[in-house]
C-alpha cells in the first residue's frame, strides 16, 4: 500500500532497566489506511502504542504522527489524534450527552462544536432517545459504538483503537467495523489492536509482534501465503509460538 505516510515509526525501542519491551521496529501507516496492530500479551504492542501516541517516553527512536515528532510536539499531535481503549473511554456515571460534551470540551471544541457533533453522532447511532441515559445503563456494544464516535468528535487525523471489540458479541462487531470502514474511506488513518484474528483480516495491513519486534507486516492475504495458512489465525499461532515472554 503507497499513499501520503501519517504514522511513521524510526527504530522505536524502550527499555525497563536491562529489559527490552519494545525492541527498534519501523513501520509506516497511510492516511485512510485500517492498520491492524498484532501480538500476543507480553509482545510489547500496548507498550509500542503507548510511545505512538505519547503516553509513554522512548528509550531511542522516534515516532512522527500527522507531520509532528511526538516526543517533540506531544501537544499537536493530541490535537490530531483520537484514542480508545477498551479499558476506559467514558465516565459510566455521566450520561450520554454529558460524555460527549465533557471530551468535546477536552478536544478544544467550542459549545456549538459540541452541540452540532451531538446531534450528528446521536442520529447516527440512533440514540437521540438515549441522550439522558447513564452510560452505566448502556449495553457493552452501545457503550463501545459511543466511545468511538466520542474519539471522532474533533476529526482527528488519526484514531488509535485499542482492543475496541473486546466483550462484544458478533453482529456489533461486525456494526462497529463498518463504522471504522466508513472512516477510513472519510480519510481517517484506524490504528487498531486486536486479539480476534477473523478481525485481521478485515485490515488493509496488519503488523505481528512476538517479543518486542515487528516480525511481519503486510496485508492478511500476503501473509497467509507467504506463510502458507488458510487464515490469519494459523499465521499467528506460527508465529507467537516463538514468544518466551509473558504479559508486559
Amino acid at each position: 500500500m503507497t499513499g501520503e505516510v501519517v504514522i511513521s515509526v524510526n527504530n522505536l525501542t524502550k527499555q525497563f532497566g536491562t529489559f527490552t519491551a519494545v525492541d527498534s521496529i519501523n513501520l509506516d501507516v497511510y492516511r485512510g489506511e485500517i492498520f491492524g496492530f498484532i501480538g500476543a500479551n507480553g509482545a510489547g504492542k500496548t507498550t509500542a502504542m503507548r510511545m505512538i501516541t505519547g503516553l509513554l517516553e522512548p528509550s531511542s527512536g522516534e515516532a512522527i504522527v500527522a507531520g509532528f515528532k511526538v516526543t517533540q510536539h506531544p501537544e499537536q499531535v493530541k490535537k490530531r489524534i483520537g484514542y480508545m481503549s477498551q479499558r476506559f473511554s467514558l465516565y459510566e456515571d455521566l450520561t450520554v450527552s454529558e460524555n460527549i460534551e465533557f471530551f468535546g470540551g477536552i478536544y478544544g471544541l467550542t459549545d456549538y462544536q459540541i452541540e452540532t457533533q451531538m446531534n450528528l453522532v446521536l442520529q447516527e447511532l440512533e440514540m437521540m432517545h438515549m441522550r439522558r441515559t447513564l452510560v452505566r445503563e448502556l449495553p457493552l456494544g452501545w457503550k463501545q459504538k459511543l466511545a468511538f464516535s466520542t474519539a471522532l468528535l474533533h476529526g482527528p487525523e488519526v484514531v488509535f483503537l485499542d482492543e475496541p471489540t473486546g466483550g462484544v458479541d458478533p453482529i456489533t462487531r461486525r456494526q462497529f467495523w463498518d463504522k471504522m470502514y466508513k472512516e477510513a474511506d472519510r480519510g481517517t488513518t484506524i490504528f487498531v489492536t486486536t486479539h480476534y484474528m477473523d478481525e485481521a483480516e478485515y485490515c488493509d495491513r496488519v503488523s505481528i509482534m512476538v517479543d518486542g519486534q515487528i516480525i511481519a507486516l503486510d496485508s492478511p492475504q500476503n501473509l497467509k501465503n507467504q506463510f502458507r495458512s488458510d487464515s490469519m489465525d494459523e499465521v499467528f499461532v506460527k508465529l507467537a509460538r516463538s514468544a518466551k515472554r509473558s504479559d508486559l
